[in-house]
């Protein structure tokens, strides 16, 4: 029984290491095109953003309008995090 305490425990303790690449707004807040950070296992995309607006309040503003991609597919803001994933905040964008 032990041993299955150990590997939950090992499972629920990991972290997961993701790289978020920024645009628009977002990179001109943290003034470079990407970042790694590190996440708790089961951690949604959404908590990329919680954790930008959180570096930049000012960011707020496009939390509603901010779309996100997991290895180049469009994900809902539950989508859960893995270990390696590239996640990119897409906020909104004009031109022409």
């Amino acid at each position: 029984m032990t041993g299955v305490l150990d590997t939950l425990t090992t499972m629920t303790s990991r972290s997961l290491t993701i790289t978020v690449k920024l645009f628009a707004a977002y990179q001109e807040a943290y003034g470079v095109p990407e970042v790694t950070w590190n996440f708790p296992v089961g951690t949604p995309v959404s908590a990329v953003l919680d954790r930008c607006t959180n570096d930049y309040p000012e960011l707020q503003k496009w939390r509603e309008l901010t779309r996100f991609g997991v290895n180049l597919q469009f994900v809902t803001p539950e989508t859960p995090l893995r270990d390696g994933d590239e996640v990119v905040l897409i906020p909104p964008v004009s031109g022409g």
